[in-house]
């Protein structure tokens, strides 16, 4: 490993224990809400993987949501929603499609 990663990957390390220890704040926070991807995925007992493939997104689709670097939008938020409420009924639905 190079010099300057080394030191960019300590760094981090050091800024993960002030964080944890209330000494700095994060630079961003995810709020899970019911109807979040990773809240909805976890309800299902899904892997990532699972949960793209039923939702006919790519992998990176969903974990860009995921990390709150995108947000879904149209159908699929739609779907989200429709999940979060009623997860075993789409989990029944897409899986047989």
């Amino acid at each position: 490993m190079k010099k300057k990663l080394f030191a960019q990957l300590l760094e981090s390390g050091r800024q993960m224990k002030a964080i944890r220890e209330g000494k700095l704040k994060p630079a961003r926070v995810t709020k899970l809400t019911p109807d979040h991807p990773r809240a909805v995925r976890s309800r299902l007992g899904m892997t990532q993987e699972e949960f793209a493939g039923m939702l006919g997104v790519p992998l990176g689709t969903l974990r860009n949501w995921e990390q709150g670097i995108r947000e879904p939008a149209g159908a699929a938020k739609a779907l989200l929603r429709v999940a979060a409420k009623h997860p075993d009924i789409v989990r029944r639905t897409l899986a047989a499609a």
